[in-house]
């Protein structure tokens, strides 16, 4: 079937599911493949469960018509929802980066949506499934369309700009994430900056961190650029004006005090206000829209419990993340601070090293006590109190009460799930 065809049948049933265990009435069920599922075996069941159709890419399933037979499920896909975009009159902002990606995305969407029909990625389906998911989501009457781009390897951003074929487009930052796949940081440079790659091959408009040496330099000719500073004249100031512990921040006079804790998240709020700019929403809106906002899912949340403050920030870590983490709590009042840290993933050969580094950096900031947790930090050299395992962790944490009056952050990849500490302390 063409994907033209393809397209006619799901503006009529515009709901796609992947997951026979979420199948929506009258959606269309992809069956996807994967290194340990075949999802043609499942396509009966998702229209016995209520799907119009079941697209699968093995004939001998075709039980009906209600099947569509198609060369490549996951290449059908992504054709359809290119097709989709380009069918659509939404404007389209591609989003990538090391660190910050998803918070970002949800502060821009709540800044654009004070003054436009918008979507977004939901959680972080960022990758070649999640992103024509994403531009699936765009209805007849979005006007923009937020689509955040994760990577961990080269081309993957220039593939998904193939996709999501961006107007506008940001880099929240380059940092030490997904060495294992980037090579280098170099790699990392290079690999994320695909989508700025795009947007000024394709003479599209870039919204700009020009505070950040490596985005001024890569941009610093190009006419439809966009930036923020805290204090260059030629782009929109936005000044930052503390974090303890939540980031602050003054534009044009205007007081600015967000939800979200750490320094680091200063450049993820001027990003949605510089575009909230951008797109004439007024200043209020954009006050109201920064200042509404709460994290979920592990991020940079803040909790409070039997007289200690918690800063869960355990949905992902790596090197630079962390770095930002421990600086921003060393500087934050408390009168009894415990970091706990999770092993940072996919560091490939530096992982030894960074693990060390960050172990030194959290001796070197002296907080009142600093528990390791993960097979890397197990290794590492350091008085800390370090342990193997989140088991071996929870069995410390069972015999050996907290200060009652603590201030505590936990950080780690989203894979070391150190959120379970909650559970236990």
């Amino acid at each position: 079937m063409k994907t033209a065809q393809l397209h006619s049948i799901f503006l009529e049933f515009p709901e796609i599911c992947t997951d026979t265990r979420k199948i929506k009435q009258n959606s269309i069920f992809f069956a996807l493949k994967g290194d340990n599922f075949n999802g043609n075996k499942y396509a009966s069941a998702a229209l016995e469960n209520g799907a119009a159709y079941a697209v699968i890419d093995e004939s001998e399933y075709a039980e009906s018509d209600k099947y569509i037979v198609v060369d490549d499920v996951l290449k059908a896909l992504q054709e359809l929802a290119s097709f989709h975009r380009n069918h659509s009159t939404a404007k389209v902002i591609g989003l990538t980066g090391s660190n910050g990606k998803t918070t970002t995305k949800e502060l821009i969407n709540a800044v654009l949506s004070k003054k436009y029909h918008t979507i977004a990625t939901k959680g972080n389906l960022n990758n070649h499934i999640g992103v024509p998911l994403t531009l699936l989501s765009i209805k007849e009457d979005t006007e923009i369309a937020i689509v955040e781009m994760g990577a961990n390897h080269q081309k993957e951003i220039e593939f998904l700009c193939s996709l999501a074929q961006p107007d506008f487009g940001y880099i929240t930052n380059f940092g030490k994430a997904h060495i294992e796949g980037f090579g280098s940081e170099e790699g990392v440079i290079k690999g994320k900056s695909e989508l700025y790659d795009f947007l000024t091959k394709n003479d599209k408009h870039v919204f700009m961190n020009a505070d950040d040496p490596i985005q001024l330099q890569k941009l610093g000719g190009y006419i439809k650029k966009y930036g923020f500073s805290t204090n260059q004249k030629e782009f929109y100031k936005i000044a930052f004006s503390g974090a303890n512990p939540f980031v602050k921040v003054t534009v044009e006079d205007n007081s600015i005090e967000s939800q979200l804790v750490g320094s680091y998240n200063f450049t993820n709020c001027a990003a949605a206000i510089l575009m909230g700019k951008y797109f004439n929403v007024p200043l209020e809106k954009i006050k109201e829209a920064i200042e509404g906002y709460s994290p979920s899912n592990n991020r940079s949340q803040i909790i409070t419990r039997n007289g200690q403050q918690i800063i869960l920030d355990a949905y992902n870590a790596n090197p630079t993340s962390m770095k930002a983490a421990l600086e921003n709590f060393s500087q934050m009042e408390g009168n009894h601070k415990i970091a706990f840290l999770g092993d940072m993933f996919e560091l490939g050969s530096i992982a030894a090293a960074e693990h060390q580094n960050i172990a030194n950096l959290a001796t070197k900031l002296k907080f009142d006590e600093v528990i390791l947790v993960g097979e890397n930090f197990n290794r590492v050299e350091t008085d800390l109190k370090k342990y193997s395992s989140f088991d071996k962790l929870k069995e410390f944490l069972k015999e050996n009460q907290l200060h009652s009056e603590s201030l505590i952050l936990i950080k780690g990849s989203r894979g070391m799930a150190l959120e379970r500490i909650l559970d236990t302390i």
